[in-house]
This record gives structure tokens, sequence and C-alpha cells, in this order.
């Protein structure tokens, strides 16, 4: 008799410990295969961690061990779902971020894959019938069997028997001239691209690929201004290395980003794989199944492609790596950086970590040596960086009754843009058509019955619609409270800019690019095809227009709302704005046209606006440095956010005081910092109050014993819960 040690399928914290079942068939069952098993009278997916064989029989080692052991249902995987390596990388995510082992498994592995009860109905592998032909001999047939058979010999491959209409087929089948057969799909397809040769380097470019191809160093910085080619470094660097015999791995921050780096690099290698979430989840499953039997050696995706099962991995490439979509914002709460480093150590390959903005910590531990800094310092067609405005819009000179949305002088150089032909993109980091609907009687503000925050106006569906939760509703007529009908509805995103820009410009053909227009597949690819073939002038969006994109007639960018991110209670709230608003004004003149960008703001003299108008990243690390040190956020410090929920919020304030007390027992004489407690920027969240404790200090190892002790004990208690993420990219 076998007996497996199983994680069960739910990820709490009081269950994060194997359960023990037997196994009395005669199957082979290997550690890292899926069961299906008892738990408190459900049926639920288990995953196997250890499997040992014992000599007692089932009622023998009851007695024996003292607890009830019951027999798993079945086993669904006939092979193991992870290699040794990502066994490995798991068990480091685990320890290093304190989250259970179960829930990392389930982040690596796509739907059709994961130890959920629900990957039971999820898609599997897809087929279609085939016929092709056995014996070509022409006699007893009709003349239409004949015909057809004679029509398949001169293929001389199988087809699809949905493409044969005719009813010959059928005799075919039962005087044993063909055969229907089943064979296996992919259900993702990428399209043709013509193959491109590889481009000259320039100089810095390569001596920049040289460097990361023949040092001895494992983990590099590529930094390099807008337009300053990093991705044809990439291109030239991962050829070296798929020719060596090993694999590939890019990972790109956006949905929107993928297609174009897909095409990129399908233009050079034919072979490779797609992982992100557009894709379905047959899609998923059969990427994911092509990559884990060895069929493709480069892979391309989002954040989650850094579990790929790629085998002899050479190269991992993390584009935009500043980009805060590479941490995840729920438990298990990884960063693609930290976690391509774990990968890194045991798979022995390289790290490349490319921006024009580089995060403050990615960057202090390339001046410190920790990682090898390359530098790209100009644009690869010498073409200077975009000229820049700011545009100050508390002063009344520069705006007038046209327009509350757009400046005097962006409205201008639109106008002169669209006339010579050209397009501009426009910046707006905010989905919706208005930011909030409120009572002008008595000043009651729509909100999200989950998360308490205000709702969205959307124009174009006519709802209410909560950013965070997705909570919507129709929009309405009164105000709920008084029952007023004088609603007033207050600041714009970019639905609302789309209307504008339709009024004050009825000519120019403008499209919107957020993740409400993206949530159609395949919008994203449409819209950016469309925009990079001229069909649209004006391209109005978020943060995903803002990186990486590569459009030739782009001469202006407006940045709408450059405010916006400086007002989140974030550390980075700098950080953050500097980044996109460079990456962003990058976008213009990136061929041989000259580019401009305006940005619009009321805040002309912030260092962070200002340093990005002039694209000056060091001026920027500078003054932000000085920051981070005098608040001793990172990188001179490390942080942990711990939030914790209840249903009610007197209970909630209770614990919060239990777990502060707790702490400075722990922590008397240790230099760690207790901020708290503080509301989080989503005060309630899904029916649960939360409040948030953030440590900071400068030793880990003393904090995570602590933390796991803690986490041990309020995962007995009922009446609330605790999230724990370590290195949060925000501190709200």
């Amino acid at each position: 008799m076998l007996i497996l040690e199983v994680l069960i399928e739910y990820g709490t914290a009081s269950l994060n410990r194997p359960f023990s079942y037997a196994y009395l068939g005669d199957l082979s069952i290997f550690k890292g295969v899926r069961v299906l098993v008892p738990f408190a009278n459900k049926r639920i997916i288990g995953f196997v961690n250890r499997v040992y064989k014992v000599s007692e029989n089932l009622e023998e080692y009851k007695r024996k061990v003292g607890f009830e052991v019951k027999e798993i249902i079945s086993v669904i995987d006939e092979k193991p779902l992870f290699n040794d390596e990502l066994l490995e990388l798991a068990n480091k995510i685990s320890a290093y971020y304190l989250c259970s082992l179960i829930s990392v498994y389930q982040t690596m592995l796509p739907p059709s894959l994961k130890p959920k009860i629900s990957s039971l109905s999820k898609p599997k592998i897809a087929y279609e019938l085939m016929v092709e032909i056995i014996n070509d001999s022409t006699l007893d047939l009709t003349p239409k069997q004949t015909s057809l058979l004679l029509e398949l010999k001169s293929l001389n491959k199988p087809i699809k028997k949905n493409t044969i209409k005719t009813t010959a087929l059928k005799g075919l089948i039962e005087k044993k001239r063909v055969r229907v057969f089943k064979q296996e799909i992919t259900r993702f397809q990428l399209e043709d691209i013509e193959y491109e040769e590889e481009k000259k380097l320039n100089e810095e470019q390569s001596e920049a690929a040289k460097q990361i191809l023949e040092s001895n160093d494992k983990v590099f910085l590529l930094e390099g201004v807008t337009g300053s080619g990093k991705t044809e470094v990439y291109l030239h660097v991962a050829k070296e290395v798929l020719n060596r015999g090993q694999s590939v791995l890019m990972l790109v921050p956006e949905i929107a980003l993928t297609a174009k780096t897909i095409r990129q690099f399908q233009a050079r290698f034919k072979n490779l794989a797609v992982l992100h979430s557009e894709l379905s989840d047959g899609e998923k499953y059969d990427e994911y199944r092509r990559i884990a039997k060895g069929e493709v050696n480069l892979v391309i995706g989002a954040r989650s492609a850094i579990f790929a099962p790629l085998k002899n991995l050479g190269l991992i490439i993390i584009d935009e790596e500043h980009s805060e979509t590479y941490k995840q914002d729920n438990a298990p709460f990884y960063h693609v950086n930290k976690v391509s480093l774990m990968r890194s150590e045991i798979c022995n390959c390289k790290v490349v970590f490319g921006s024009a903005t580089p995060s403050l910590e990615t960057r202090v531990r390339a001046m410190r040596g920790i990682y090898h800094h390359l530098r790209l310092t100009r644009r690869i067609n010498n073409q200077d960086l975009p000229h820049t405005e700011i545009v100050d819009m508390v002063n009344s000179k520069n705006i007038d009754r046209e327009s509350v949305i757009f400046s005097k002088i962006l409205r201008e150089k639109i106008k002169d843009r669209l006339q010579k032909k050209e397009q501009v993109i426009l910046l707006v980091n905010r989905r919706g058509y208005f930011t909030y609907i409120s009572c002008r009687k008595c000043g009651h503000v729509i909100k999200c019955p989950e998360c308490d925050i205000p709702l969205t106006y959307h124009h174009q569906e006519q709802i209410l619609k909560c950013h965070h939760c997705g909570y919507e509703k129709e929009m309405i007529e009164e105000c709920p409270k008084c029952h007023s009908p004088y609603l007033s509805k207050t600041g714009f995103g970019t639905e609302r800019v789309e209307k504008e820009v339709a009024r004050l410009f009825p000519d120019a053909k403008c499209a919107r690019l957020d993740s409400d227009v993206g949530r159609l597949k395949n919008n994203i690819k449409r819209i950016l095809d469309e925009f990079s073939e001229q069909k649209i002038d004006i391209l109005i969006g978020t943060q995903m227009i803002a990186k990486g994109h590569d459009f030739e007639n782009v001469t202006l960018v407006g940045v709408v709302l450059a405010d916006l991110t400086l007002a989140l209670p974030s550390y980075r709230a700098g950080e953050k704005t500097f980044a996109l608003i460079t990456q962003a004004i990058g976008r213009a003149g990136r061929k041989d046209k000259v580019g401009e960008a305006i940005i619009q703001t009321n805040n002309p003299t912030n260092y962070a606006i200002y340093a990005s108008s002039t694209q000056d990243y060091e001026r920027f690390f500078n003054e932000e440095m000085i920051r981070r040190k005098l608040h001793q956020d990172p990188p001179f410090t490390y942080l942990t956010l711990l939030t914790l929920s209840a249903v009610k919020e007197d209970i909630l304030m209770e614990r919060v005081y239990d777990v502060i007390s707790f702490l400075e027992v722990k922590f008397e004489n240790k230099k760690v910092l207790i901020v708290g407690p503080s509301e989080p920027f989503i005060l309630c969240l899904n029916g649960r109050y939360r409040r948030n404790l953030l440590l900071k200090y400068k030793i880990e190892k003393e904090v995570k014993t602590v933390l796991e002790e803690l986490n041990e004990i309020i995962s007995k208690r009922s009446d609330c819960t605790l999230s724990i993420n370590i290195d949060p990219y925000d501190d709200y």
C-alpha cells in the first residue's frame, strides 16, 4: 500500500500542511501529480507532495498512526506536472513570500492543470478527425468513390474529414480504402510573419550584447533611453543563446506589448510559444504542453510566463523591468524580478533587466556592482529626444472655454499634426467618463457597496463601475440618499477624452485603448495594428500605450493628466509619475520625424514631472534617493505590508492591536519600525473591513521568523484573516 502526502487545493494558512491518503491500486504514483480526494464531505483536488510505501494494510496502518486515513478517489495525471527545477522554484517562492505551497502551484499552472476542482471542467487536448488512404486500389469502387480516392491520393497527405462533403467517403471507409483517425490540434496559431534579416548593431548595442554573452556575470541591467534599440540587443543575444542549444524566456509587462514583441521575435525565430492572459484556457493548455514537451525553445509572455516549463533555460529577459505589472497583487505576492533571480540560481541562466527608467532598487544594485550595468545613451537613428513643453493648467492663460480638458497649445499642436497627416498619442491614465458621481443637494457620493470607493461612470454602457472589484450597476437618475435629481459628475477618464476629441476634431479618426476596450479578445492587437497602419489619427489610452511601442508616424504625445499618479498615497508616486511620462514621451519622433510632447499638469514644478520632461533620469534618481533615504523607504530598507481583514470593524481593530502588541514584544531590541495601523486605499473590499501595518527593517531573516509565527497564530482564528505582502510595490 502507498501513502500519499497530499496538499489540498485550499490555500488558507490553517490548511497549509500535507494530509495523508492511501492508494491501494497498482498505478505508479509520482510526486507532482494531482489526485481526486475526499475532504470534509467534498471531492477536491490534491497535489501529491510525497509518496512512500508501507507494509501494513489500511486498517492496520490506521491503528498504527492513530488517525483516520482515507483512500484517494482517483489519479488524475500520469506524469508529474513539474520537473525538479520548477518544484525547487515553487519551494523558494513559498519560503520567501511566506505563502502556501499549493497557492504557488496554482499560480504556476494553466487553468486546465491547476490543482483545483475547477480544472476538471477546463479544456483538455483538442482533436480533429482526419482522413488518409490505406489502400489506393480502385477495384469495385463506384465512379464517385474512385474520383474521391484519386483526389485524396493526389494530395499525398491526410486531410480534415469535415472538408469532404461527398457521401462517397462512407463507402471508402466501409471498403477499407481510407481510415479516419484523430489528430491533436493546437488552438492557438500565430500569424505568418515574413522573415526579417538581422539588423546591424551600432557600437553601444554591440558592446552590450557582447558583455551579456561573454561576461561571467549572471544578472545585467540594460539601461537605454527610449528608442535606443534595446529590443534589437535582446534579439541578437537570444539568437546566440538558442544557437548554443539553450532556451530563452522573454517577458513583457503589458498584453498590449505582447503582440508587437511576438512579431519582432517571430520575424527572426519561427519556433516559439506564447503565454499571456488574453489566450483562452484551451490555448493556454496547448501552449503550456508544447513547452513542457520540449517542442519550443523560446517563450514570450506576460507575468505568469516566468513559470514556463522550458528545459535547459539559458536566458531570461525582463523588458520594462520597472513596471508595476510584474508584481502580483494577490497571494502569492510574487514579483517577476525576484522570481527570475531565483530561477537563475536554480538553472544557472543569465537574466537581463531592460528599461529606460529602471526601478530605484535595480539601479542601485547595478551601481553597487551586484548587477552588470550596461547603457545605451542615444537613439538608434541619432534622432534628438522629443522637444517637451510643460503646460500649467492652473494658469488661466493656458485654457479657455473651448475645452476644460485640453489646453490651447495642445489643441493647436493636435490640429497641426492632423494637417500634416501625422499621428498623435494622448495619455490619460484613468478609465471611464466621469471619475465619480455625487449629489449636489446632500453631497452623497455614489460608492461601491463592497469596496466603499467612488464608482466611475462609463458613458457608452451607461453604467457605474468599481475598478477594483468589478461591481457594476446601471446609471442612476436620482440620489439614493435624499432622492434629489441633481447629480454632479466630476473628473474625467479615457472615455470622456475620446468624446472630447471627437467634438474638437470631428474629421479625425480616433480610437481608445484601455482595459475596458481590451476585454474583447484581440481588440488590443486590432487597434494597435490599425494605428500602426495609420488608419487611426489619434490614439487615446492609459499606460497600455505608453511603453515599448514604435510608431514611426507619431510626432506628438500629449500627457493629459500628468498629476494623477502623484496623488497616490505611495512612496513610489514620484517614480511612477516619472516612468510613465518618460515612457509616453518616448513614443514621439521614433524615426526620421521630429517628436514633440505636451505635459499638462497642475504641478509644473514637481521634480518628477520636470525631470521626465527632459528625460533626465539622473536628476530624478538623485532627487528621489534623497527622499527615500529621508523616509527610510526602499532601497534603504525592506518592507512588508500586513493587511488584516474582518467582517466586523470593531473585531478587526481588536485584532490589529493584538498584532501590534505581539510584534512589539518580538521586535524588542531589533531595528524594526512598525507603521500603523492605517486605512488602506480601499478601506472595505468584498464586504470585509481592512487595516494595514507596514514593517520597515534591514535584516530579513529575523523578521520572517516572527511573521511565520504570527501567521500560524492568526490562521487559528476564525474572526479575521492576515495577508502578508513581502516587498510590496506600494505601501498602502
